[in-house]
């Protein structure tokens, strides 16, 4: 695996990007662990500074349907930005791409780090979420053209350990960080592994993309942004707005008639800027539904759980966060195991058996309650994180794997922005039923201002919210049982 030889006519350089040698021989070892130092990063940032919520409230003076902004501007800049994802992979190199992301991610890390109010923080989350918005798709492209097919489940793995581990233990490593220093230091930390990453990437990344130069369909980019932003935005201010806000009544209408607009224009565009046959796939449209419900139960989980935590049992930030990191630390193990398990067995024994497990898991949570031990609060969440490693690669390998190669970047686009959509519509979903359910079990009692009752109602409100998690496990399981192996190619 230490390199491997492409035909100079199915390699993305051309003479004026790489030497002949570099057309021929690509080592995808190093290319990979640029990739995985990267992404990490980047996906460590978007939920790092999550912890840190209630102290820049204090010391920025903001509100919290304001501070939200901080993780929600993250996500809604990827969610603008990786459609566009497989326009640029087609018009840049690979370097040029990797470069760039990084500076991105460099100069976001020291905006946000020095900023002295919440809107220059706000500015510099938003540049990092452009780093990050371009390394995940053109990691996933990168890797499908330099591994050859019976090798991805196993990389694939490895790609998993990244993008599981790192949100996930990124709230316990910020915990351990405000315990000891400023909010900043979280940012600050961070410098020393983008500066490497840059010159490992500066090194040993190599052009392998193929550059086909579409034409920039200004239109497309327009529509494309105002329907993934407008679906993104008016979702995250569900929560803090209410569903019948004119505001988000209005993103939502925006939102979806852009989309339309979008996909109709895509399918009559002769080189669409996102190519919608995709899904004419079938593999590849069920792995894509896998994937968004399994991102949705993710992401409601990690708004839900460090809530409770913190609220329900009264746990102070970092212990939350120590509570979580066992769970994040078994996806990192099991990642690479359940790839080499695909690469043997196929899909099929990995993905069903992982929605039962993420149903269960998500039953006994909706029965949680004040008095639940930490010990059983630490075996559910690693339960819930071992059901999502066994699907989360597995289904996004197995549909990825059926597409044809000049497909690659349009499915790796498609994926990645419905993670981050659906991620929003989630977050804004559990956080809707549990405040609903929570001022249920308030108007019923004698005393709704008694503080007793705090712990006890958002409780009560968390274990609705988890009904939403079962209902998206059982609609993947029901979706897994269609899956098949498609390596045909």
């Amino acid at each position: 695996m230490s390199s491997i030889a492409i035909e100079p006519n199915n390699c993305a350089a051309t003479p004026s990007n790489t030497s002949e040698q570099e057309q021929k021989i690509i080592r995808p070892v190093p290319i990979l662990i640029s990739f995985l130092i990267a992404g990490f990063i980047g996906l460590f940032s978007e939920t790092a500074l999550n912890m840190a919520l209630g102290r820049l409230m204090i010391e920025l003076n903001v509100v919290s349907s304001t501070v939200q902004w901080i993780t929600t501007g993250y996500l809604l800049t990827m969610g603008i930005l990786i459609p566009v994802s497989a326009l640029l992979i087609q018009s840049f190199t690979t370097r040029q791409l990797f470069v760039a992301s990084l500076l991105f991610s460099i100069v976001g890390v020291v905006v946000s780090g020095i900023a002295p109010s919440f809107s220059v923080l706000l500015l510099g989350r938003v540049i990092q979420a452009v780093g990050t918005g371009l390394i995940i798709p053109l990691m996933f492209h990168t890797v499908l053209i330099i591994f050859p097919i019976e090798k991805r489940g196993s990389i694939m793995g490895l790609i998993g350990l990244v993008l599981m581990t790192a949100p996930a233990t990124g709230p316990a490593a910020a915990g351990l960080i405000i315990e000891l220093l400023s909010w900043n230091w979280i940012l600050w930390l961070l410098m020393p592994f983008l500066a490497f990453s840059l010159v490992y990437g500066l090194a040993f990344v190599q052009n392998v993309t193929e550059l086909t130069k579409p034409k920039i369909d200004v239109f497309s980019i327009v529509v494309s942004t105002l329907g993934f932003g407008g679906i993104v935005y008016g979702f995250s201010e569900a929560g803090s707005k209410g569903w019948g806000s004119a505001v988000v009544i209005s993103a939502l209408i925006i939102g979806l008639i852009s989309l339309v607009i979008f996909s109709l224009r895509q399918l009559k565009l002769e080189k669409p800027m996102l190519d919608l046959r995709a899904f004419k796939y079938p593999m590849f449209t069920l792995g894509v539904l896998c994937v968004i419900a399994t991102f949705m139960i993710i992401l409601s989980s990690m708004i839900l759980l460090p809530l409770y935590l913190q609220m329900g049992l009264g746990l102070t930030a970092l212990a939350a966060g120590l509570v979580l990191m066992p769970g994040g630390v078994l996806n990192g193990i099991m990642s690479p195991i359940a790839g080499r398990i695909f690469d043997r067995f196929g899909p099929k024994w990995l993905i069903t058996p992982g929605f039962i497990i993420m149903a269960i898991v998500l039953w006994q949570l909706s029965n949680v309650t004040t008095t639940t031990s930490i010990s059983m609060m630490v075996m559910l969440h690693s339960g819930l994180m071992l059901g999502v490693t066994l699907v989360m690669m597995p289904a996004q390998t197995n549909g990825l794997n059926q597409l044809p190669r000049e497909l690659y970047p349009d499915g790796t686009a498609l994926i990645n922005t419905f993670m981050q959509v659906s991620g929003s519509i989630a977050t804004a979903l559990a956080i809707t039923i549990m405040s609903t359910s929570q001022n249920s079990f308030l108007q019923r009692v004698a005393d709704p201002s008694d503080p007793l009752l705090a712990s006890t109602s958002l409780t009560a409100g968390v274990q609705t919210a988890f009904i939403l998690g079962i209902t998206l496990a059982l609609s993947g399981f029901i979706l897994s049982l269609f899956i098949k192996s498609s390596r045909v190619h």
